[in-house]
């Protein structure tokens, strides 16, 4: 028997909203149906940014801090800073240097945030626009190198797909069809939240980083 040679299913937007309202019970028969599907399936991308980390939303960007500089804007879509370095380049070469985030209790205590070093630890201010503040402000031309947690991206035209790794897409079509239930079909939310909780813990649980650690004691004498 031949195989299709194929890895690349994915499910466009309308087809993802079929699937759903089928769980229902039901097939969607007007425009309200799919505009309702669309507005819960945006719902639920935002609800997942509560959820922990989406590792296919983690992603590396760069900005040049110069002489002075101790607060930068970062994208409105970003969720989080997971960690960051400050990279500074002498004679072509770069050097990497890890820089601690500090809670905004710390960042208010510190006295003097005008003065001037290389930034060995940043604030990030979870606002409409996010900020980070750096401290000492940068007394030269650094990189500020950091991991981000960006948003997931909207749902958009019906033809598209959706802005999930492959791995997610069960518990994807499950949590629409469970979304959806609450207005249209009530008598089977129940077992449809059930089903979209086990899916999303599955899937969490897969998305994760497998890279070995090693714990070692503290002990003092």
């Amino acid at each position: 028997m031949a195989t299709s040679g194929t890895t690349d299913f994915n499910l466009s937007i309308d087809d993802l909203i079929e699937e759903a309202f089928e769980r229902c019970g039901m097939r969607p028969t007007s425009g309200y149906h799919l505009t309702s599907a669309r507005r819960s399936l945006n719902l639920l991308f935002l609800d997942w940014a509560n959820r922990g980390l989406n590792l296919w939303t983690i992603e590396q960007a760069t900005y040049t801090l110069t002489q002075g500089v101790n607060e930068i804007s970062l994208p409105t879509d970003t969720v989080n800073v997971l960690e960051a370095i400050i990279r500074q380049n002498s004679q072509g070469i770069n050097s990497d240097v890890y820089i601690q985030r500090i809670s905004r209790e710390d960042y208010l205590n510190v006295p003097d945030k005008t003065s001037e070093a290389r930034p060995a630890q940043f604030y990030v201010q979870r606002t409409n626009t996010p900020k980070v503040f750096f401290y000492p402000a940068a007394d030269q031309t650094y990189t500020f190198i950091y991991y981000r947690i960006r948003r997931i991206q909207d749902a958009g035209v019906y033809t598209n797909t959706s802005d999930v790794n492959f791995r997610f897409l069960p518990c994807l079509t499950s949590g629409l069809a469970y979304q959806l239930s609450l207005k249209f079909s009530p008598d089977r939310t129940p077992a449809l939240k059930a089903i979209y909780e086990e899916d999303f813990l599955r899937a969490a649980m897969e998305d994760r980083d497998t890279a070995s650690v090693q714990f070692v004691p503290d002990v003092g004498f």
